[in-house]
């Protein structure tokens, strides 16, 4: 399978499994992102430099008004969409075999992970990978240390507290925070 046909095919939730031919290109794919993500976080880069890196390791340009505080971790990279003028803060790790889009107006805080992958839960499956996209809307903030599972999209203007994790989808214009995550209230 050609890697943009298996790209797709992970971004529409298609499992893979543990040992396949798949599995391995999802290891060749792991091991280009751990060394372009090395380079990234291997010494400091102004902001052109650092944008340019950046747009190496999910293989398509960002915006001008896209900014990063590295280091930033992945396995992956080539499924990660960003929208114009997002933030990431240091420390974050996107697992985004099954698709991260993030929006515009984005901030995302230091140490937030994404997390598209999961396991079997029989051990005779638990070395397969079942991917699904997350989704985050425009002008979302996203607190240090949340963590977004999964299949969940984040509506517009929403906020996800520091240390949330957050399992389900988010409806717009709400903060959530907890473990697992819950509306706390609205802003709208």
């Amino acid at each position: 399978m050609e890697r943009e046909e298996f790209l797709k095919y992970l971004r529409q939730g298609n499992p893979v499994t543990g040992g396949s031919d798949m599995h391995l290109l999802m290891h060749e794919l792991a091991e280009e992102a751990l060394k372009e993500t090395a380079e990234l976080n291997g010494s400091y880069h102004g902001p052109e430099e650092m944008r340019k890196l950046f747009s190496r390791i999910i293989g398509k340009p960002v915006d001008s008004s896209f900014s990063m505080f590295p280091p930033f971790y992945t396995e992956c990279g080539k499924n990660i969409y960003i929208g114009k003028n997002v933030f990431i803060n240091c420390g974050c790790h996107f697992q985004d075999h099954g698709g991260i889009y993030i929006g515009n107006d984005v901030l995302i805080g230091s140490y937030v992970v994404f997390a598209t992958i999961n396991h079997g839960q029989l051990p005779e499956e638990r070395s397969g990978n079942f991917p699904a996209p997350i989704h985050i809307g425009n002008k979302v903030w996203v607190g240090s240390h949340a963590t977004i599972l999964p299949g969940v999209t984040v509506g517009d203007n929403a906020i996800i507290a520091a240390g949330a994790v957050v399992n389900k989808d988010v409806p717009a214009g709400v903060v959530v925070g907890g473990v697992p995550a819950k509306v706390i209230k609205s802003i709208e």
